[in-house]
């Protein structure tokens, strides 16, 4: 068993609203005035990273490590965005995350995003 092996099963979810900025017009993955991939991602990333940021202990953090995601429906400026993300792995420091997103109660993008466990210090002093 490892440090980080009870958070396995934890449940976290975060929501926006979608703006402009959001956009795939403005991230410039398309042309369109729709949430945009990239952001999805981020918000799925950002789920993840708030649902155990206080639960790896002092002076941790998790930086992405991989994701591979569907992007399964458009939403438009104004939609309300949920995010909901599961702990379904955990290999020593190495966290795997089940997310999905939603537009009300349609399913808009889903997948699976991996976490490392990092001890921040130490983590920036490579640079």
């Amino acid at each position: 068993m490892t440090e980080f092996d009870n958070l396995k099963g934890l449940r976290h979810s975060e929501q926006i609203v979608v703006e402009h900025k959001d956009t795939a017009a403005v991230y410039g993955s398309g042309a369109l005035e729709v949430f945009a991939t990239p952001a999805m991602i981020a918000l799925m990333e950002k789920t993840c990273l708030m649902g155990v940021c206080d639960k790896i202990g002092e002076g941790n953090t998790t930086v992405g490590i991989a994701v591979n995601i569907k992007h399964l429906k458009a939403s438009p400026v104004g939609a309300t965005i949920r995010c909901e993300a599961e702990l379904i792995e955990v290999d020593r420091r190495r966290l795997v995350f089940e997310v999905k997103c939603f537009e009300g109660e349609t399913l808009i993008g889903e997948g699976l995003h991996e976490r490392f466990v990092v001890e921040s210090v130490k983590f920036m002093s490579k640079f």
